[in-house]
């Protein structure tokens, strides 16, 4: 499997560590700790389409958002985590003004 870095190219998957579902929004620190246990442990096996994290360890070292089919691995998009964080920040503001 390749993926495409946005800052490096494309790379092997050898190169990058996979952190699991990107979906999942860590609870803030208000929470009850019942919130931050399901964060943490219980985790989905999805067949099919998902955002994945992953860590570019062996290259820029950036966190990435990849949208991919487990299934197939084929890769629908690449984005920066930081750009996806960004992006929710705006969506929230416009959605709380």
């Amino acid at each position: 499997m390749r993926i495409t870095c946005p800052h490096c190219g494309e790379r092997d998957v050898g190169e990058f560590a996979y952190y699991g579902d990107a979906t999942k929004h860590r609870p803030d620190g208000s929470s009850e700790l019942a919130a931050f246990i399901e964060y943490v442990y219980p985790r989905d096996n999805p067949a099919g389409p998902h955002r994945e994290l992953w860590y570019h360890v062996g290259g820029c070292r950036g966190w990435l958002v990849v949208n991919r089919d487990t299934r197939s691995h084929e890769i629908f998009g690449v984005e920066t985590a930081h750009d996806r964080r960004a992006e929710g920040a705006r969506n929230a503001v416009a959605a709380n003004p």
